[in-house]
């Protein structure tokens, strides 16, 4: 307890029902300011936050923190239980909060009617006004639109004490982080920078340790190689001296062989031999201390297939509720071939559009991939025990998916709960395993890591089917999408409104 860093020393952490611990020996030390944290989805990036706050406690070592800890979570599911505090709050810290992320009176009320990003800036600023020694972030531009994201950067830099990050978000890490954890279990390596920075010395390393590895493996071969050939020289000096099968007057054999015995030369081959498995053993010791990082092969593809309908669907102008506002849309269609962007600030309506369409749809259950913005607890529970059920051909293929997304499948059998990411990559695997004619994605890079969003990007691009697709990451769209439905408010601010227009171009998001 105290002022001082956050200090992890030989921690051992593993859950229950795991066949592998998460941490082994795990020793870091989190200095002021803001460290990354990043590795694949299921890694142990969550499990360490939660280690850095109290929320879970090591089996062995210690974990040495100031006295003030707070960690924001993923899920925005329930609103914090000091939300009402810290609006009613009038001191200046709090005013500046509440302008600063846009956080309105009326949100501890109607919790279950803001979106998932209006939901994370409330649970960001709330942290914030708690003013911790320690605040573990994880995932903190989820949902967030491109406005709000920098107004939260703006927020988060301003804090003084021990920040801890988990985030996909490049540029967030490269412009907050003095330092990244890079977890790969049972170990973390940390390094100096952000992502990028951090990255390219990790490549680095990685580059020199194959080289050392390469060298070593070479040293190993070569005296491989010379102790075969003493063995050989040895056996042949055995044989040299001894005195069996010469005949008892071959005087001269007989002194050739004492002599070499009085001199030694007869034993140097097997000293040499000696000396060469002593050199050995320490050869396979350089090699097993160079430590090469595995390479997941990443990469799946996606069996859609185009429909042979003239249209998936035909959506007549309507309207429909948010609260005290509206969304108001025109006629919609979507063809067989279209791949349709869906884009507005938060709270515009996106995600509640999107559930009307996905409602409306005539379209066999097989040829629909839906992917909603946000799983419950419960649901993921549902999800990874209908994965568990699966017949052991349907199964294989399903971790077969998830493995080129860059999860492991056995620790994801392992677990009792997937972590968003994880869970993500559970659906997108079951969806490949069958030949949708339409996907629809609501946000559906939040929770992935780095690679897989490249992954998906890749295996949409190749895939012949119907898109539909909500994201406020423009450099995923701008690949994917041809055309834009755009949602932005009208100047009473009452309604938003609907626009269909071209494709998502270099401009910002959401009238910026």
């Amino acid at each position: 307890m105290g002022k001082g860093p956050l200090e992890f020393h030989d921690v051992v952490f593993y859950y229950d029902a795991a066949s592998s611990p998460i941490f082994d020996g795990l020793s870091v030390q989190f200095p002021p300011g803001w460290t990354g944290v990043i590795g694949p989805n299921g890694s142990g990036k969550t499990t360490l936050l939660r280690l850095a706050c109290g929320d879970l406690s090591p089996q062995a070592g210690r974990i040495r923190r100031p006295d003030h800890v707070i960690y924001c979570p993923q899920r925005t599911d329930d609103p914090p239980a000091e939300l009402p505090a810290m609006i009613a709050a009038t001191n200046g810290e709090a005013c500046e909060l509440r302008g600063r992320l846009g956080i309105e009176d009326d949100w501890p009320g109607r919790w279950a009617t803001l979106s998932h990003g209006e939901r994370k800036r409330a649970q960001i600023a709330l942290a914030l006004w708690r003013r911790p020694r320690v605040l573990a972030v994880d995932e903190p531009t989820n949902h967030i639109d491109l406005v709000a994201r920098r107004l939260l950067a703006d927020a988060l830099r301003g804090f003084r004490g021990v920040g801890l990050l988990v985030s996909h978000d490049r540029d967030l890490l490269d412009t907050m982080c003095r330092q990244t954890l890079f977890v790969e279990p049972p170990r973390a390596v940390m390094r100096p920078g952000g992502y990028t920075k951090a990255l390219r010395l990790a490549a680095a390393e990685q580059d020199r340790a194959r080289g050392l590895r390469e060298r070593a493996r070479r040293e190993q071969a070569r005296l491989r190689r010379e102790a075969a050939d003493r063995q050989r020289q040895a056996a042949r000096s055995h044989r040299l001296r001894s005195k069996r099968g010469m005949g008892p007057r071959d005087h001269d054999a007989r002194n050739r062989v004492n002599q070499a015995r009085v001199t030694g030369k007869d034993g140097q081959a097997g000293r040499t031999l000696r000396q060469l498995d002593g050199r050995l053993k320490q050869a396979r010791q350089r090699l097993d201390a160079v430590r090469v990082r595995k390479q997941r092969r990443l990469g799946v593809a996606l069996r859609g297939q185009r429909s042979r309908r003239d249209a998936l669907l035909h959506l007549p102008p309507g309207r429909i509720a948010l609260g005290d506002r509206r969304l108001v849309y025109p006629e919609l269609w979507i063809a067989p071939s279209d791949r349709i962007a869906v884009v507005g600030p938060n709270g515009s309506g996106k995600s509640t559009l999107i559930g009307l369409i996905v409602e409306q749809l005539t379209l066999p259950a097989d040829r629909v991939v839906y992917l909603a913005q946000e799983i419950d607890r419960a649901r993921g529970a549902a999800v990874l025990a209908e994965v568990r059920r699966l017949p052991s051909d349907r199964l294989a293929a399903v971790m077969s998916v998830v493995s080129c997304l860059g999860s492991e499948p056995r620790r994801l059998i392992d677990t009792e709960q997937p972590s968003p990411g994880e869970l993500r990559k559970i659906l997108l695997a079951l969806g490949m395993t069958r030949s949708p004619q339409l996907i629809v994605m609501d946000e559906p890079t939040n929770h992935l890591d780095l690679p897989s969003i490249e992954c998906l990007e890749t295996a949409l691009a190749d895939c012949p089917a119907a898109m539909l697709l909500v994201s406020h990451d423009l450099r995923f769209l701008r690949r994917l999408t041809r055309t834009r439905w755009e949602i932005l408010p009208d100047a009473s601010g009452r309604t938003v409104r609907l626009r269909i227009g071209e494709r998502i171009g270099d401009e910002s998001e959401g009238g910026e």
